[in-house]
Order: structure tokens, then C-alpha cells, then sequence
């Protein structure tokens, strides 16, 4: 059974920073990408940032220069580093991940909210 569970989000002052966790209780080796997705209320989900499994990032352009996508497979880990955090990042955000097979299979994590205040 594969879990992706988010942890790390919470209550943050406009500019200051949080750092999401995604644990996987699989080998995220497995994964060929792993994303992190937000969902603002009312709002559609979308996508915020991917890693493939050789670690390459990539961004939504709200989020360039400011947040970072990292992975430790030893540790089954995809991390979010959210710095100078604005209002519009006020979200619940979703570990996701799409795990090789036949067909692929997209996982999704229970989601964090993250809230930042002006």
C-alpha cells in the first residue's frame, strides 16, 4: 500500500518560510516524478513543482526564485521549501507522486495547509 503523507505546513507572517515534508512509505526511487500541487478555496488545483527521479526541478512561475523541490531517497523524502511566502501561497498543499508500473499510477497525499498572513 502506498502513502504519501505531508507534513510542515502551518501559520506564517507574509515573507517568512516553511519547509514541507512528503514521506512515502515506498522506495520513492520508484516514482518518476513526485510533485507538489496547492489548492487555494475556490480555487482549481495546480501544479506547483516536479522532480524527476534524476532530480530535476521544475516550477510554476508564481513560485520561481522562491521555492525549492528537493528529494532524499534514502530517506523516501520529498521536501518543499517555501521562502518569502505571500498571502495568494494561502493553500492546502498536496504531495503527489506518478509510480512507474503498467499502467503508471498517480498517488496523492492528504494535503497541508499552509496559511501566510499580511
Amino acid at each position: 500500500q502506498v502513502q504519501l503523507v505531508e507534513s510542515g505546513g502551518g501559520l506564517v507572517q507574509a515573507g517568512g518560510s516553511l519547509r514541507l515534508s512528503c514521506a512515502a512509505s515506498v522506495g520513492i526511487s520508484g516514482f518518476a516524478v513526485m510533485d507538489w500541487y496547492r489548492q487555494a478555496p475556490g480555487e482549481q488545483r495546480e501544479l506547483v513543482a516536479t522532480i524527476t527521479s534524476s532530480g530535476v526541478p521544475t516550477y510554476a512561475d508564481s513560485v520561481k526564485g522562491r521555492f525549492t523541490i528537493s528529494r532524499d531517497n534514502a530517506k523516501n523524502t520529498v521536501f518543499l521549501q517555501m521562502n518569502a511566502l505571500k498571502p495568494e501561497d494561502t493553500a492546502v498543499y498536496y504531495c503527489s507522486g506518478l509510480k512507474r508500473g503498467v499502467p503508471p499510477r498517480r498517488y496523492w497525499g492528504q494535503g497541508t495547509q499552509v496559511t501566510v498572513s499580511a
